[in-house]
C-alpha cells in the first residue's frame, strides 16, 4: 500500500546564543508591597482598580520555585524587577535586607544556569517619591540614579543584563495624560514634562548602573505599538507617536540595547486612532489579535535608534485559550525571524509573562501567564504553552 507523503516544512532556526526568556514585575507577583504608590492607589475606592494586589503570587517568598520553573522549561533567562520601595523605604534610607533578597534572586538564577535580567523600575514608586510629585519633582532623576547606583553596587556582579526603566512611556501617558495610573493626572503639558524627566532618569541611570561591579548590557524597555497609517492619518500619527515612543527611542544613544515590548497594532486615520477592524478578534485586554505587530515594531526600533541591538523584552497575549497563546507566539516569532533575515540585530525573546498575575487596574482578570497560579494556595501549574515555548528554546528553532 502506498502512503501519502507528508510535505517537509523547513524549521525556522534562530542565531546561536539567541536568548530565550520570560518576564515578571515585582509588584505584579511579589505581594505585600505596601509602601509604594500603587498599593495606595489600589486601595482608593475611586481609583477604578478591579482588585487590590494583596499577596499577588507570593513570589517574594516563592521565587526559588519560580526560577527553578523557568529552568525546567528550558528557557535561558529570567527578567524580574527590583521593588524600589522595599530597597529605599524612606528617602536616603536603604534596606540591606531587601538588597540581599534581590541578590539571592540573581544568585538563584545563576545556580540554575539562568541569565538574570534585572529591571530597576517597573511602574511603582516609593510613597515618599510620590509625595514629592513623583517625576514632576525637580530631583526625581537624581534620586532614581542614586537608587540604581546603590542597587547595582550590591548585586551588579551577578546581573546578566540591566533594564533601567520599564515602559517609561506608559508611566507618563497612563499617569499624566489619561489619568488611569497614579497620580491620575490628565494634562498633555505635564505628561511632556514627565517624559523629559524620565529621559533624564534613564540617561543618569545608565551611568549609575555602569559605575558598579560587573560588565553587562544596559538599556531601556519601551512599550511599542505597530501604528499603521490609514489614508489621511499622517498628522495624527505624528501627534500620537512622537510623545509616546520617539522621545524615548531618540534617548538611547550609547545604550547597549533597546527592549521592544509589543502586544498589538493601532490603525491611525484622519481623526486619530481607528476602531478595531471588523473580523479581527480581540484579546482579554481589548487589543486586536495581531501577532505580526512585533515585526513592525522591531523594524521601527532598529531604524529610529540608529541600529541599537534589539531584545524583545515583552511579548504575549491575555487569553484563557492556551492554544491561541501558542498561535500568537508562533506568528510573532515568525515575524521576528523575518527581521533577522533582513539583517536586524535581534538578540532575544522574552514572553510576558511567566505567571498569571496582577494586571494593574484590571486586577487578576487578564491571564498572560504560561503558568496558572492558584489564588488560594499559590500552586503553580504550567500550561501547554510553557512546554511548547520551552521546546522552541531548547531547539532554538520553530
Amino acid at each position: 500500500m502506498r502512503h501519502a507523503t507528508v510535505p517537509c516544512v523547513p524549521e525556522i532556526r534562530f542565531p546561536d546564543r539567541f536568548v530565550w526568556g520570560t518576564a515578571t514585575a515585582a509588584h505584579q507577583i511579589e505581594g505585600g508591597n505596601v509602601n509604594n504608590d500603587w498599593w495606595a492607589f489600589e486601595h482608593d475606592p475611586t481609583s477604578g482598580c478591579v482588585d487590590v494586589s494583596g499577596d499577588a503570587c507570593d513570589s517574594f517568598n516563592r521565587y526559588p520555585e519560580d526560577i527553578a520553573l523557568v529552568a525546567s522549561l528550558g528557557l535561558s533567562s529570567y527578567r524580574f524587577s527590583l521593588e524600589w520601595s522595599r530597597i529605599e523605604p524612606e528617602e536616603g534610607e536603604f534596606s540591606r535586607v531587601a538588597l540581599d533578597h534581590y541578590r539571592r534572586m540573581a544568585a538563584a538564577c545563576h545556580e540554575h544556569g539562568i541569565l538574570p535580567v534585572v529591571t530597576f523600575h517597573h511602574f511603582t514608586h516609593p510613597r515618599w517619591l510620590a509625595a514629592g510629585g513623583t517625576w514632576e519633582g525637580a530631583r526625581a532623576p537624581d534620586r532614581f540614579a542614586r537608587f540604581c547606583e546603590r542597587a547595582a553596587s550590591h548585586l551588579g556582579d551577578l546581573i546578566g543584563m540591566a533594564c533601567t526603566l520599564n515602559e517609561p512611556n506608559v508611566v507618563a501617558t497612563m499617569g499624566w495624560r489619561h489619568g488611569i495610573f497614579p497620580p491620575r493626572v490628565r494634562d498633555r503639558g505635564r505628561r511632556d514634562v514627565v517624559n523629559q524627566a524620565l529621559v533624564a532618569a534613564h540617561r543618569r541611570a545608565v551611568d549609575a548602573i555602569r559605575s558598579g561591579p560587573g560588565d553587562y548590557p544596559v538599556g531601556m524597555t519601551l512599550s511599542m505599538t505597530d501604528y499603521q497609517l490609514q489614508p489621511g492619518g499622517e498628522e495624527w500619527l505624528e501627534r500620537i507617536r512622537r510623545p509616546s515612543e520617539d522621545v524615548f527611542l531618540e534617548a538611547t544613544g550609547g545604550d547597549d540595547f533597546i527592549g521592544v515590548q509589543t502586544y498589538t497594532r493601532t490603525r491611525v486615520g484622519p481623526d486619530g486612532s481607528v476602531r478595531g477592524e471588523e473580523g479581527v478578534p480581540t484579546t482579554q485586554m481589548g487589543y486586536e489579535f495581531w501577532p505580526e505587530a512585533l515585526e513592525g515594531t522591531i523594524r521601527r526600533a532598529w531604524e529610529k535608534t540608529g541600529r541599537v541591538p534589539v531584545y524583545v523584552t515583552e511579548n504575549g497575549i491575555g487569553t484563557d485559550d492556551d492554544a491561541l497563546r501558542i498561535d500568537y507566539v508562533r506568528r510573532a516569532l515568525t515575524g521576528l525571524k523575518r527581521c533577522l533575515d533582513d539583517g536586524i540585530d535581534v538578540r532575544g525573546y522574552f514572553y510576558w509573562s511567566l505567571l498569571d498575575n496582577f494586571e494593574w487596574v484590571l486586577g487578576y482578570g487578564p491571564t498572560f501567564g504560561m503558568v496558572v497560579v492558584d489564588r488560594d494556595t499559590f500552586e503553580r501549574r504550567p500550561k501547554p504553552s510553557a512546554a511548547w515555548l520551552g521546546g522552541v528554546a531548547r531547539a532554538n528553532a520553530l
